[in-house]
């Protein structure tokens, strides 16, 4: 086969593979946006703002993220991290006293049956027993309603982080088809200046 032909042939698969790149780098590329603004608009219209710096407690002044992102509206899959994490998880600890809402739910349950048993008997301590399942029960509750925003916060990160890694291989996609462009160019260059008797791969 002369050389010629042979340049010619790799110059024009590395045109299509190149071809092939951008194509799906704009593919990546429209899911990432899409993830981006999808994500954006969701958190944007809960209408959820990061205590003013001026307000912050003095836990939330050591968390970095609260004190960067203080006075500004959760509008992004990183904010949605961190308010999920250091505001919502901090203060949750605070309520529970290291419970979640599972775990509360036994001592919730223990706290009724004694509550129950002291009605039932009598006892001079019952409304003190009902006020520490009422304190419970509301603790559960509140840790209901964190944990799930909470939840939904980083169901939100989640998504983003797939935008940004659709955004990722968008890049590399148009960086390798640049690098398969130059690489066809530099053969087609070769190819028409080889002389057009050269043999390569000559069959004996």
């Amino acid at each position: 086969m002369k050389r010629r032909t042979l340049d010619l042939i790799f110059s024009a698969g590395g045109v299509a593979v190149a071809i092939l790149l951008v194509a799906l780098g704009f593919v990546f590329k429209t899911n990432a946006d899409f993830a981006d603004g999808y994500v954006h608009d969701q958190l944007a219209d809960q209408l959820i703002n990061f205590t003013p710096a001026d307000n912050l407690s003095d836990e939330e002044r050591a968390v970095p993220c609260l004190v960067e992102n203080a006075g500004t509206v959760l509008d992004s899959g990183k904010k949605a991290e961190c308010y999920a994490n250091d505001y919502i998880g901090l203060h949750l600890k605070g309520i529970g006293g290291g419970e979640t809402y599972a775990s509360l739910g036994g001592i919730q349950s223990a706290a009724k049956q004694a509550w129950t048993d002291a009605v039932g008997s009598g006892a001079a301590n019952a409304d003190e027993l009902k006020g520490a399942y009422d304190k419970v029960t509301g603790q559960r509750e509140t840790m209901f309603k964190g944990e799930t925003l909470r939840g939904l916060l980083l169901t939100s990160y989640g998504f983003s982080i797939f935008g940004e890694k659709a955004a990722l291989a968008g890049m590399l996609s148009f960086l390798g088809a640049l690098v398969m462009l130059l690489a066809s160019i530099a053969g087609f260059v070769h190819a028409f200046s080889t002389p057009k008797d050269k043999v390569v791969l000559v069959n004996k």
